[in-house]
Protein backbone atom coordinates (compact mmCIF):
# COMPACT_ATOMS: atom_id res chain seq x y z
CA UNK A 1 0.00 0.00 0.00
CA UNK A 2 1.24 3.41 -1.01
CA UNK A 3 1.45 6.88 1.33
CA UNK A 4 -0.22 8.21 -1.47
CA UNK A 5 -3.26 6.10 -1.16
CA UNK A 6 -3.43 7.09 2.25
CA UNK A 7 -3.12 10.72 1.83
CA UNK A 8 -6.43 10.44 -0.85
CA UNK A 9 -8.46 8.70 1.89
CA UNK A 10 -7.26 11.47 4.45
CA UNK A 11 -7.69 14.22 2.11
CA UNK A 12 -11.52 12.96 1.01
CA UNK A 13 -12.58 11.78 4.86
CA UNK A 14 -15.34 14.69 4.67
CA UNK A 15 -16.60 14.17 1.36
CA UNK A 16 -16.96 10.21 2.30
CA UNK A 17 -18.72 11.03 5.49
CA UNK A 18 -21.35 13.50 3.65
CA UNK A 19 -21.44 11.24 0.79
CA UNK A 20 -22.43 8.48 3.39
CA UNK A 21 -24.31 10.49 5.23
CA UNK A 22 -26.49 10.94 2.08
CA UNK A 23 -26.85 6.80 2.20
CA UNK A 24 -27.67 6.50 5.21
CA UNK A 25 -30.52 9.52 4.91
CA UNK A 26 -32.55 6.98 2.67
CA UNK A 27 -34.67 4.59 4.46
CA UNK A 28 -34.67 1.24 2.96
CA UNK A 29 -36.17 -0.75 5.84
CA UNK A 30 -36.88 -4.21 3.70
CA UNK A 31 -39.30 -5.54 6.07
CA UNK A 32 -41.51 -2.80 5.52
CA UNK A 33 -43.97 -2.52 2.75
CA UNK A 34 -44.50 1.48 2.86
CA UNK A 35 -40.73 1.66 2.48
CA UNK A 36 -40.34 -0.12 -0.94
CA UNK A 37 -39.55 2.53 -2.99
CA UNK A 38 -37.13 3.79 -0.43
CA UNK A 39 -35.61 0.80 -1.04
CA UNK A 40 -35.22 1.13 -4.43
CA UNK A 41 -33.69 4.48 -4.16
CA UNK A 42 -30.80 3.03 -1.85
CA UNK A 43 -30.03 0.57 -4.12
CA UNK A 44 -29.67 3.53 -6.94
CA UNK A 45 -27.82 5.80 -4.50
CA UNK A 46 -25.13 3.22 -4.57
CA UNK A 47 -25.19 2.10 -8.47
CA UNK A 48 -24.65 5.33 -8.85
CA UNK A 49 -22.01 5.47 -6.65
CA UNK A 50 -19.87 2.47 -7.72
CA UNK A 51 -20.46 4.24 -11.20
CA UNK A 52 -18.39 7.45 -9.55
CA UNK A 53 -15.65 5.22 -7.76
CA UNK A 54 -14.82 3.85 -11.88
CA UNK A 55 -16.47 0.69 -11.49
CA UNK A 56 -17.98 -0.49 -15.33
CA UNK A 57 -21.54 -2.86 -15.87
CA UNK A 58 -22.94 -1.06 -13.29
CA UNK A 59 -26.64 -2.60 -13.19
CA UNK A 60 -29.49 -2.72 -10.75
CA UNK A 61 -30.63 -6.53 -11.27
CA UNK A 62 -34.89 -7.27 -10.39
CA UNK A 63 -35.67 -10.15 -8.30
CA UNK A 64 -38.65 -11.49 -7.06
CA UNK A 65 -38.13 -8.98 -3.94
CA UNK A 66 -35.99 -6.38 -3.86
CA UNK A 67 -33.20 -5.57 -6.39
CA UNK A 68 -29.44 -6.57 -6.44
CA UNK A 69 -26.72 -4.28 -7.70
CA UNK A 70 -23.55 -5.38 -9.21
CA UNK A 71 -20.65 -3.49 -10.91
CA UNK A 72 -17.07 -4.65 -11.42
CA UNK A 73 -13.53 -3.76 -12.68
CA UNK A 74 -11.85 -6.84 -15.06
CA UNK A 75 -8.97 -4.96 -16.27
CA UNK A 76 -6.10 -6.85 -14.29
CA UNK A 77 -5.48 -9.48 -17.21
CA UNK A 78 -4.43 -12.57 -15.28
CA UNK A 79 -4.85 -11.63 -11.81
CA UNK A 80 -7.92 -13.40 -9.66
CA UNK A 81 -11.38 -12.13 -9.00
CA UNK A 82 -12.58 -10.75 -5.72
CA UNK A 83 -16.28 -11.10 -5.41
CA UNK A 84 -17.34 -8.17 -2.41
CA UNK A 85 -20.66 -8.76 -1.41
CA UNK A 86 -22.55 -5.98 0.99
CA UNK A 87 -26.52 -5.24 1.86
CA UNK A 88 -28.10 -1.85 1.31
CA UNK A 89 -31.16 -2.18 3.10
CA UNK A 90 -31.51 -1.65 7.10
CA UNK A 91 -33.66 -3.12 10.11
CA UNK A 92 -36.49 -0.71 11.55
CA UNK A 93 -36.23 1.74 13.72
CA UNK A 94 -39.07 1.45 16.43
CA UNK A 95 -38.85 2.43 19.55
CA UNK A 96 -37.71 5.51 17.62
CA UNK A 97 -38.74 7.39 21.30
CA UNK A 98 -34.90 5.91 22.08
CA UNK A 99 -32.97 7.35 19.50
CA UNK A 100 -31.06 10.35 20.96
CA UNK A 101 -30.61 12.36 17.46
CA UNK A 102 -33.18 11.32 14.27
CA UNK A 103 -32.18 7.88 12.89
CA UNK A 104 -32.09 8.81 9.46
CA UNK A 105 -29.78 11.86 10.01
CA UNK A 106 -26.60 11.47 10.24
CA UNK A 107 -24.59 12.63 13.64
CA UNK A 108 -21.12 12.63 14.36
CA UNK A 109 -20.42 12.44 18.63
CA UNK A 110 -17.35 11.69 20.21
CA UNK A 111 -16.24 10.33 16.68
CA UNK A 112 -19.02 7.79 16.22
CA UNK A 113 -21.32 8.12 13.26
CA UNK A 114 -25.05 7.71 14.33
CA UNK A 115 -27.73 6.66 12.24
CA UNK A 116 -29.39 3.35 10.76
CA UNK A 117 -26.90 1.35 8.59
CA UNK A 118 -24.31 3.20 9.83
CA UNK A 119 -22.80 0.33 10.81
CA UNK A 120 -24.77 -3.03 9.69
CA UNK A 121 -23.78 -2.25 6.59
CA UNK A 122 -23.91 0.43 4.52
CA UNK A 123 -20.68 2.54 6.55
CA UNK A 124 -18.65 -1.39 6.27
CA UNK A 125 -19.83 -1.72 2.16
CA UNK A 126 -19.21 2.00 1.44
CA UNK A 127 -15.94 1.46 2.48
CA UNK A 128 -15.05 -0.57 -0.22
CA UNK A 129 -16.40 1.41 -2.98
CA UNK A 130 -14.26 4.42 -1.59
CA UNK A 131 -11.09 2.16 -1.11
CA UNK A 132 -11.16 1.30 -4.78
CA UNK A 133 -11.86 4.33 -5.97
CA UNK A 134 -8.56 5.76 -4.10
CA UNK A 135 -6.21 2.88 -5.25
CA UNK A 136 -7.96 4.06 -8.72
CA UNK A 137 -7.35 7.24 -8.18
CA UNK A 138 -4.05 7.13 -6.64
CA UNK A 139 -2.02 4.55 -8.99
CA UNK A 140 -4.61 4.48 -12.11
CA UNK A 141 -5.18 0.70 -11.74
CA UNK A 142 -5.89 -2.20 -9.04
CA UNK A 143 -4.03 -4.65 -8.06
CA UNK A 144 -7.18 -7.62 -9.04
CA UNK A 145 -10.30 -8.22 -10.79
CA UNK A 146 -13.25 -6.76 -8.38
CA UNK A 147 -16.83 -7.86 -8.68
CA UNK A 148 -19.97 -6.02 -6.12
CA UNK A 149 -23.08 -8.00 -5.24
CA UNK A 150 -24.86 -5.46 -3.23
CA UNK A 151 -27.95 -6.72 -2.08
CA UNK A 152 -31.58 -4.96 -0.20
CA UNK A 153 -32.71 -8.28 1.46
CA UNK A 154 -29.92 -8.94 4.07
CA UNK A 155 -32.13 -7.95 6.85
CA UNK A 156 -35.39 -10.07 6.41
CA UNK A 157 -33.04 -13.02 4.94
CA UNK A 158 -32.01 -12.62 1.72
CA UNK A 159 -35.32 -14.60 0.84
CA UNK A 160 -34.25 -13.79 -3.18
CA UNK A 161 -30.62 -14.08 -3.30
CA UNK A 162 -30.28 -17.95 -3.84
CA UNK A 163 -32.07 -18.33 -6.93
CA UNK A 164 -30.14 -14.63 -8.06
CA UNK A 165 -26.87 -16.48 -7.67
CA UNK A 166 -27.80 -19.67 -9.19
CA UNK A 167 -29.17 -17.93 -12.41
CA UNK A 168 -25.86 -15.68 -12.43
CA UNK A 169 -23.11 -18.05 -10.95
CA UNK A 170 -21.07 -16.75 -14.58
CA UNK A 171 -22.01 -13.21 -13.60
CA UNK A 172 -20.52 -13.76 -9.93
CA UNK A 173 -17.91 -16.06 -10.99
CA UNK A 174 -14.80 -15.08 -8.53
CA UNK A 175 -11.70 -16.66 -6.92
CA UNK A 176 -12.71 -15.34 -3.33
CA UNK A 177 -15.64 -13.11 -1.76
CA UNK A 178 -14.99 -11.06 0.95
CA UNK A 179 -17.49 -9.68 2.97
CA UNK A 180 -17.78 -6.86 5.82
CA UNK A 181 -20.52 -7.11 7.82
CA UNK A 182 -19.49 -8.88 11.30
CA UNK A 183 -17.42 -7.31 14.03
CA UNK A 184 -13.75 -6.64 15.97
CA UNK A 185 -13.10 -8.79 18.91
CA UNK A 186 -13.27 -4.99 20.70
CA UNK A 187 -11.80 -1.68 20.36
CA UNK A 188 -8.73 -1.41 18.43
CA UNK A 189 -8.54 -5.29 18.42
CA UNK A 190 -9.06 -6.68 14.78
CA UNK A 191 -10.82 -10.10 14.28
CA UNK A 192 -11.70 -12.63 11.57
CA UNK A 193 -14.66 -14.54 11.98
CA UNK A 194 -14.26 -18.28 10.25
CA UNK A 195 -17.52 -19.67 11.00
CA UNK A 196 -21.43 -17.95 11.76
CA UNK A 197 -24.14 -20.07 12.74
CA UNK A 198 -26.92 -21.04 10.98
CA UNK A 199 -30.46 -20.12 11.87
CA UNK A 200 -34.23 -21.71 11.58
CA UNK A 201 -37.32 -19.16 13.32
CA UNK A 202 -41.06 -20.00 13.54
CA UNK A 203 -43.60 -19.00 15.18
CA UNK A 204 -45.86 -21.45 17.22
CA UNK A 205 -50.00 -20.87 17.80
CA UNK A 206 -51.85 -22.12 20.04
CA UNK A 207 -55.33 -22.17 19.98
CA UNK A 208 -58.34 -23.39 22.60
CA UNK A 209 -61.55 -22.57 22.64
CA UNK A 210 -63.58 -20.75 19.88
CA UNK A 211 -63.44 -17.18 21.95
CA UNK A 212 -62.51 -15.71 25.32
CA UNK A 213 -64.05 -17.21 27.81
CA UNK A 214 -64.69 -15.90 31.72
CA UNK A 215 -62.43 -17.03 33.68
CA UNK A 216 -65.23 -17.61 36.74
CA UNK A 217 -67.40 -19.57 34.54
CA UNK A 218 -64.61 -21.67 32.41
CA UNK A 219 -61.64 -21.96 34.48
CA UNK A 220 -60.56 -25.10 35.89
CA UNK A 221 -62.48 -26.95 32.93
CA UNK A 222 -60.81 -25.52 30.09
CA UNK A 223 -57.59 -25.94 28.88
CA UNK A 224 -56.23 -22.29 28.81
CA UNK A 225 -53.88 -21.54 25.82
CA UNK A 226 -51.43 -19.09 27.95
CA UNK A 227 -51.08 -22.36 30.49
CA UNK A 228 -50.32 -25.17 27.26
CA UNK A 229 -48.02 -22.82 26.05
CA UNK A 230 -45.68 -21.97 29.01
CA UNK A 231 -45.61 -25.92 29.91
CA UNK A 232 -44.66 -26.85 25.68
CA UNK A 233 -41.95 -24.01 25.93
CA UNK A 234 -40.96 -25.44 28.82
CA UNK A 235 -40.52 -28.56 27.64
CA UNK A 236 -37.82 -27.92 25.16
CA UNK A 237 -34.50 -27.46 27.63
CA UNK A 238 -33.53 -29.35 30.87
CA UNK A 239 -32.27 -27.18 33.69
CA UNK A 240 -28.52 -27.94 32.61
CA UNK A 241 -29.61 -25.70 29.58
CA UNK A 242 -29.59 -29.03 27.31
CA UNK A 243 -32.03 -28.85 24.80
CA UNK A 244 -34.18 -31.99 25.10
CA UNK A 245 -35.66 -32.00 21.29
CA UNK A 246 -35.11 -35.46 19.94
CA UNK A 247 -31.94 -35.94 17.70
CA UNK A 248 -31.31 -32.04 18.02
CA UNK A 249 -27.52 -32.92 18.38
CA UNK A 250 -27.13 -35.86 16.25
CA UNK A 251 -25.00 -33.90 13.73
CA UNK A 252 -23.21 -31.20 15.78
CA UNK A 253 -19.63 -30.96 14.78
CA UNK A 254 -17.54 -30.41 18.00
CA UNK A 255 -14.94 -28.00 18.60
CA UNK A 256 -11.39 -28.86 17.97
CA UNK A 257 -9.32 -28.98 21.03
CA UNK A 258 -7.06 -26.55 18.88
CA UNK A 259 -9.94 -24.03 18.83
CA UNK A 260 -10.68 -24.32 22.35
CA UNK A 261 -7.65 -23.87 23.13
CA UNK A 262 -7.44 -20.44 20.36
CA UNK A 263 -10.68 -19.17 22.60
CA UNK A 264 -9.43 -19.62 26.13
CA UNK A 265 -6.78 -17.58 24.54
CA UNK A 266 -8.92 -14.54 24.11
CA UNK A 267 -9.24 -11.41 26.26
CA UNK A 268 -13.03 -12.10 26.48
CA UNK A 269 -13.72 -13.15 29.98
CA UNK A 270 -17.12 -13.76 31.44
CA UNK A 271 -16.98 -11.11 34.31
CA UNK A 272 -16.55 -8.62 31.66
CA UNK A 273 -19.45 -10.07 29.74
CA UNK A 274 -21.68 -9.78 32.96
CA UNK A 275 -20.92 -6.38 33.46
CA UNK A 276 -21.43 -5.38 30.14
CA UNK A 277 -24.93 -6.64 29.85
CA UNK A 278 -25.91 -5.91 33.62
CA UNK A 279 -26.67 -9.24 34.59
CA UNK A 280 -25.17 -11.18 37.82
CA UNK A 281 -24.35 -14.36 36.01
CA UNK A 282 -24.52 -16.24 33.04
CA UNK A 283 -26.35 -19.85 31.82
CA UNK A 284 -26.30 -22.34 29.21
CA UNK A 285 -25.01 -25.26 27.98
CA UNK A 286 -23.13 -27.37 31.00
CA UNK A 287 -20.09 -27.82 30.23
CA UNK A 288 -19.14 -25.15 27.30
CA UNK A 289 -17.53 -21.78 28.07
CA UNK A 290 -19.38 -18.65 27.10
CA UNK A 291 -17.41 -18.00 24.04
CA UNK A 292 -17.90 -21.86 23.06
CA UNK A 293 -21.84 -21.68 23.84
CA UNK A 294 -22.20 -18.09 21.81
CA UNK A 295 -20.03 -19.12 18.68
CA UNK A 296 -20.28 -23.16 18.39
CA UNK A 297 -22.84 -24.75 20.26
CA UNK A 298 -26.90 -24.68 19.24
CA UNK A 299 -28.95 -22.86 20.55
CA UNK A 300 -33.17 -22.51 20.74
CA UNK A 301 -34.55 -19.37 22.22
CA UNK A 302 -37.51 -17.86 22.88
CA UNK A 303 -37.57 -14.37 21.39
CA UNK A 304 -41.75 -13.26 22.09
CA UNK A 305 -44.28 -14.87 24.19
CA UNK A 306 -47.70 -13.53 24.13
CA UNK A 307 -51.55 -13.99 24.66
CA UNK A 308 -54.74 -12.82 26.42
CA UNK A 309 -55.23 -9.18 28.65
CA UNK A 310 -52.56 -6.72 27.61
CA UNK A 311 -53.84 -3.49 28.75
CA UNK A 312 -53.90 -2.03 32.09
CA UNK A 313 -55.67 -3.42 35.16
CA UNK A 314 -57.03 -7.29 34.94
CA UNK A 315 -59.35 -8.89 33.05
CA UNK A 316 -60.35 -12.78 33.84
CA UNK A 317 -60.37 -14.11 31.14
CA UNK A 318 -58.72 -17.23 29.73
CA UNK A 319 -58.13 -16.38 26.26
CA UNK A 320 -58.74 -18.23 22.85
CA UNK A 321 -54.82 -18.04 21.81
CA UNK A 322 -51.59 -17.53 22.97
CA UNK A 323 -48.02 -17.06 20.43
CA UNK A 324 -44.77 -18.07 21.08
CA UNK A 325 -41.81 -17.08 18.31
CA UNK A 326 -38.91 -19.03 18.46
CA UNK A 327 -35.28 -19.10 16.65
CA UNK A 328 -32.62 -21.56 16.92
CA UNK A 329 -28.78 -21.22 15.89
CA UNK A 330 -27.43 -23.68 14.46
CA UNK A 331 -24.08 -24.91 14.05
CA UNK A 332 -21.64 -26.69 10.94
CA UNK A 333 -23.27 -30.27 10.20
CA UNK A 334 -27.14 -29.09 11.32
CA UNK A 335 -29.22 -28.16 8.59
CA UNK A 336 -32.06 -25.71 9.44
CA UNK A 337 -35.06 -28.20 7.11
CA UNK A 338 -34.00 -31.15 9.66
CA UNK A 339 -33.95 -28.82 13.27
CA UNK A 340 -37.09 -27.50 12.03
CA UNK A 341 -38.58 -31.01 11.66
CA UNK A 342 -37.33 -32.38 14.69
CA UNK A 343 -38.69 -29.26 16.81
CA UNK A 344 -42.33 -30.06 15.13
CA UNK A 345 -42.08 -33.21 16.10
CA UNK A 346 -41.12 -32.12 19.56
CA UNK A 347 -43.71 -30.15 19.77
CA UNK A 348 -46.58 -32.53 18.39
CA UNK A 349 -45.12 -34.80 21.05
CA UNK A 350 -45.59 -32.86 23.96
CA UNK A 351 -48.43 -30.56 23.20
CA UNK A 352 -51.13 -30.37 26.18
CA UNK A 353 -54.42 -32.04 25.80
CA UNK A 354 -57.39 -29.27 24.67
CA UNK A 355 -55.08 -27.47 22.22
CA UNK A 356 -53.89 -27.39 18.59
CA UNK A 357 -51.23 -26.12 17.40
CA UNK A 358 -49.84 -24.37 14.22
CA UNK A 359 -46.31 -23.98 13.23
CA UNK A 360 -45.69 -21.13 10.64
CA UNK A 361 -41.98 -21.30 9.41
CA UNK A 362 -39.40 -17.78 9.05
CA UNK A 363 -36.12 -17.51 8.32
CA UNK A 364 -33.44 -20.24 7.66
CA UNK A 365 -30.09 -20.43 7.01
CA UNK A 366 -27.22 -23.13 6.70
CA UNK A 367 -24.26 -22.63 8.99
CA UNK A 368 -20.70 -21.89 7.66
CA UNK A 369 -17.12 -22.64 8.70
CA UNK A 370 -13.88 -22.43 6.79
CA UNK A 371 -10.31 -23.57 7.65
CA UNK A 372 -8.86 -20.09 9.59
CA UNK A 373 -5.27 -20.73 7.60
CA UNK A 374 -6.90 -20.63 4.39
CA UNK A 375 -3.86 -18.13 2.78
CA UNK A 376 -6.80 -15.33 1.94
CA UNK A 377 -7.71 -15.32 5.73
CA UNK A 378 -3.82 -14.99 6.75
CA UNK A 379 -3.77 -12.32 4.41
CA UNK A 380 -6.36 -10.32 5.84
CA UNK A 381 -5.00 -10.86 9.00
CA UNK A 382 -1.37 -9.75 8.14
CA UNK A 383 -3.10 -6.12 6.70
CA UNK A 384 -5.41 -6.15 10.01
CA UNK A 385 -2.28 -6.07 11.90
CA UNK A 386 0.04 -3.93 9.69
CA UNK A 387 -2.70 -1.17 10.44
CA UNK A 388 -3.77 -1.67 14.25
CA UNK A 389 -0.35 -2.90 15.20
CA UNK A 390 -1.97 -5.74 17.50
CA UNK A 391 -2.16 -9.23 15.94
CA UNK A 392 -5.35 -10.34 14.62
CA UNK A 393 -7.73 -12.72 16.72
CA UNK A 394 -9.31 -15.53 14.62
CA UNK A 395 -13.27 -15.69 16.03
CA UNK A 396 -16.34 -17.35 15.25
CA UNK A 397 -19.62 -15.54 15.00
CA UNK A 398 -22.58 -16.17 17.50
CA UNK A 399 -24.97 -14.54 14.64
CA UNK A 400 -25.99 -15.95 11.45
CA UNK A 401 -25.70 -14.32 7.78
CA UNK A 402 -27.34 -16.88 5.93
CA UNK A 403 -26.38 -16.01 2.03
CA UNK A 404 -22.39 -16.59 3.58
CA UNK A 405 -23.25 -20.40 3.25
CA UNK A 406 -25.28 -20.06 0.57
CA UNK A 407 -22.12 -18.36 -1.26
CA UNK A 408 -20.15 -20.99 -0.07
CA UNK A 409 -22.34 -24.16 -1.41
CA UNK A 410 -22.85 -21.95 -5.02
CA UNK A 411 -19.99 -20.78 -6.08
CA UNK A 412 -17.34 -23.08 -3.83
CA UNK A 413 -14.70 -20.46 -3.34
CA UNK A 414 -13.29 -19.41 0.12
CA UNK A 415 -15.10 -16.56 1.77
CA UNK A 416 -13.20 -13.97 4.25
CA UNK A 417 -15.35 -12.78 6.82
CA UNK A 418 -13.14 -8.77 7.25
CA UNK A 419 -15.27 -6.81 9.57
CA UNK A 420 -14.75 -3.31 11.17
CA UNK A 421 -17.80 -3.21 13.46
CA UNK A 422 -18.20 -3.34 17.43
CA UNK A 423 -20.78 -5.62 19.16
CA UNK A 424 -21.44 -1.96 21.18
CA UNK A 425 -22.68 -0.09 18.15
CA UNK A 426 -26.47 -1.02 18.72
CA UNK A 427 -27.14 -2.27 15.45
CA UNK A 428 -30.72 -3.33 15.07
CA UNK A 429 -31.78 -1.07 18.19
CA UNK A 430 -32.16 2.39 18.73
CA UNK A 431 -28.43 4.66 18.66
CA UNK A 432 -26.97 2.74 16.13
CA UNK A 433 -23.16 4.10 15.27
CA UNK A 434 -20.38 3.44 14.06
CA UNK A 435 -16.79 4.21 15.25
CA UNK A 436 -15.22 6.33 12.46
CA UNK A 437 -11.54 4.73 14.02
CA UNK A 438 -12.29 1.79 12.45
CA UNK A 439 -13.76 3.77 9.31
CA UNK A 440 -10.46 5.07 8.87
CA UNK A 441 -8.26 2.36 9.92
CA UNK A 442 -10.64 0.32 7.90
CA UNK A 443 -10.24 1.95 4.98
CA UNK A 444 -6.85 1.77 5.29
CA UNK A 445 -6.92 -1.87 6.45
CA UNK A 446 -8.61 -2.75 3.09
CA UNK A 447 -6.01 -0.92 1.20
CA UNK A 448 -3.63 -2.99 2.05
CA UNK A 449 -5.77 -6.21 2.06
CA UNK A 450 -5.80 -5.95 -1.40
CA UNK A 451 -2.27 -5.54 -2.66
CA UNK A 452 -1.34 -7.86 0.22
CA UNK A 453 -4.03 -10.91 -1.12
CA UNK A 454 -2.24 -10.60 -4.29
CA UNK A 455 0.69 -11.05 -3.32
CA UNK A 456 -0.71 -14.41 -1.31
CA UNK A 457 -2.02 -15.72 -4.19
CA UNK A 458 1.15 -15.31 -6.54
CA UNK A 459 3.32 -16.80 -3.80
CA UNK A 460 0.73 -19.62 -3.32
CA UNK A 461 0.81 -20.16 -7.46
CA UNK A 462 4.66 -20.03 -7.42
CA UNK A 463 4.32 -22.67 -4.23
CA UNK A 464 2.36 -25.72 -6.59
Amino acid sequence: MTEKIVNYLKENRDTHLKELSDWLAVPSVSALPEHKEDVRKGAEWIADNLTNAGMDNVKIYETDGHPVVYGDWLKAEGKPTVLVYGHYDVQPVDPIELWESPPYEATIRDNKLYARGASDDKGQTFMHVKVLQAILKSKGTLPLNFKFCIEGEEEIGSPSLPKFIEENKDLLAADVIVISDTGMLDRGKPAICYGLRGMCAMQVDVTGPNSDLHSGLYGGAVQNPLHAITELLQSFRDENGRILVDGFYDNVQELTEEEREAFRALPLTEEALKNQLGVTELTGEEGYSHIERTWARPTLELNGVWGGFQGEGIKTVIPAKAHAKISCRLVPNQEPDEIIEKVKAHIEKHKPVGIDVIVTLFDKGAPYVTPFDHPAIQAAARSYEKVYGVPTAFTRGGGSIPIVATFDQMLNIPVVLMGFGLSTENFHAPNEHFHLENFDKGMETLADYWFELEKSIQKETTTR
